[in-house]
């Protein structure tokens, strides 16, 4: 993971606005990422994650703000002059092209010769290990090698930065994850920046530097993996980044003896038979057992009147199906109880300024 304080500015986006008729699509951001810097910008459906992108390849003109990248701005400029490439998820390569004429098409619109144009595209499949497939077409390849060579051809023309618009999306489980790795270390190989749009909460988490969480066309929390799942600021982002128990105010003063509104992670929750436990206590039933091999999820009915979910790690609490409706008592430490702002309270700024902070407005 890279140090983002002490690398220049990449990307900075100021006060950005796009509307839609009456719709903010994006509501004020600002927002700066440094040069080499993975950052991934997650949130769901219509939380203007993909707005922001298109803004800063120029695919869209921002209704207000500005973006500049590399210390020049762009706002207005073309999206051909912008020194940024962008992957798309349904890759859009052209079928009745070869592997190595996809890859080198962007250097021959540059006008580079034929033989240095196909040399570069060579090495560039060779980053992504598709050497071996430069003479195939894209409808002989499988939704992973049309992937490999989508990025492959945007990186040949050596960009800025890559934008990556949700690329893994259309691929099963086992190839995303596989995927998810050899993006990584292509992004360390190029030292480029890549700017990373996903939905899905695991994918951010492995890849990122960052992460700004999106909701409502603003920027709900920005920071790394650890801190956005450790020290998450709101029920929206304890509950996309992960899986979160939120207490609202009267289960938290119920359960803990205070007002306000907490969070607490299902594998830091204890779960044992009977009433004998440690820390913070809370007797339920038993309302459904899930096994997932590497541990099981079990939901709790607390006498508190809140439902909880418990992940008990395989070898640690054994629950089975047989269970349900057990009285069981649920225990954690106090220390592991995540305060948060109440869900109408917007983001404050970090505490902590640095040179590469976001504010959302």
């Amino acid at each position: 993971m890279i140090d983002h304080t002490s690398r220049p500015v990449a990307i900075e986006l100021s006060a950005l606005t796009k509307r839609f008729g009456d719709m903010a699509a994006v509501d004020g951001v600002d927002l700066q990422i440094a040069e080499g810097e993975f950052f991934s910008m997650l949130g769901p459906s219509g939380s203007g994650k993909t707005t922001v992108l298109r803004l800063i390849a120029g695919f869209e003109q921002p209704t207000s703000g500005t973006v500049s990248l590399f210390g020049r701005d762009v706002t207005t400029v073309a999206p051909f002059d912008r020194d940024v490439n962008t992957v798309f998820q349904d890759y859009a390569l052209f079928p009745h092209m070869s592997v190595l004429d996809n890859v080198a098409y962007g250097l021959r619109v540059r006008g580079m010769s034929r033989i240095t144009r196909h040399a570069r595209a060579r090495e560039a499949l060779d980053r992504v290990r598709l050497a071996d497939f430069a003479d195939r077409k894209p409808t002989q390849l499988s939704g992973g090698q049309r992937q490999r060579v989508a990025l492959a051809r945007a990186t040949v023309v050596e960009p800025k930065a890559l934008l990556l618009d949700e690329p893994l999306g259309a691929l099963d489980l086992k190839l995303r994850e596989q995927l998810q790795v050899e993006l990584k270390e292509l992004q360390r190989s190029l030292g480029i920046t890549f700017i990373f749009v996903t939905h899905d909460q695991e994918e951010a988490l492995t890849l990122s530097d960052r992460i700004a969480v999106f909701n409502n066309g603003r920027i709900e929390q920005l920071g790394t993996p650890a801190e956005l799942y450790e020290r998450p600021v709101s029920p929206f982002v304890a509950s996309f980044v992960g899986t979160s128990n939120i207490f609202d105010d009267a289960v938290s003063l119920a359960l803990l003896g205070r007002r306000g509104t907490h969070s607490l992670r299902p594998e830091r929750i204890g779960l044992t038979v009977g009433d004998t436990a440690d820390g913070i206590t809370a007797p339920g039933t038993i309302a459904e057992v899930i096994y997932l091999g590497t541990n099981t999820r079990i939901l709790v009915d607390l006498d508190a009147g809140q439902r909880i979910t418990v992940l008990a790690p395989y070898g640690r609490e054994r629950f089975s199906d047989h269970d349900r409706g057990a009285r069981v008592t649920a225990s954690w430490r106090d220390a592991d109880v995540i305060s948060l702002q109440s869900p109408t309270t917007p983001p404050t700024a970090p505490s902590e300024k640095t040179p590469i902070e976001m504010r959302s407005r």
